[in-house]
């Protein structure tokens, strides 16, 4: 079926079987390969986008579902002031090892300072509980976006 997707500002048509996951239209078909594939059960975080500013799994959010919400992928975070802000705080802190789960981990925080601008421990704790990090990054991720959100 056909369907238009408003990502990252720009229309985009595709033409998938409904219950595509967003994740690989994203991926596959429109070739944005920033948003990650991890476990496929929004269990890891990797695939996290924004839809209408709303951290979102996109392993197992459907494309005919989408409607007309305006979709942000990794790709755009950048600029918008909260992501801007978080990804110099990420190079600053030197938050990557291996990098797999930070496109997840920038975009839910995104999502964080969009809805708290100025979060505590525990709100930090609560946005990202649902992104894994193998390499153990978590306490470079917590500076990273309280750095971010003094800017």
């Amino acid at each position: 079926m056909a369907y238009s997707l408003k990502i990252n500002g720009t229309a985009h048509s595709v033409d998938v079987d409904d219950d595509t996951p967003l994740l690989w239209v994203i991926r596959d078909v429109l070739g944005m390969t920033g948003t990650k594939f991890g476990c496929g059960a929004a269990l890891c975080g990797a695939c996290t986008v924004h839809i209408d500013g709303i951290a979102t799994r996109s392993c197992i959010t459907t494309v005919d579902s989408i409607g007309d919400s305006a979709i942000t992928t990794i790709e755009a975070i950048g600029e918008t002031p909260q992501g801007a802000a978080l990804q110099k705080a990420w190079l600053d802190l030197e938050v990557v090892q291996c990098g797999y789960c930070q496109s997840g981990q920038l975009m839910s925080a995104a999502a964080l300072l969009t809805e708290t601008p100025k979060p505590t421990d525990e709100d930090i704790n609560s946005a990202m509980s649902g992104n894994v990090c193998r390499c153990g990054t978590y306490q470079r991720i917590r500076a990273a976006i309280k750095q971010a959100a003094e800017a």
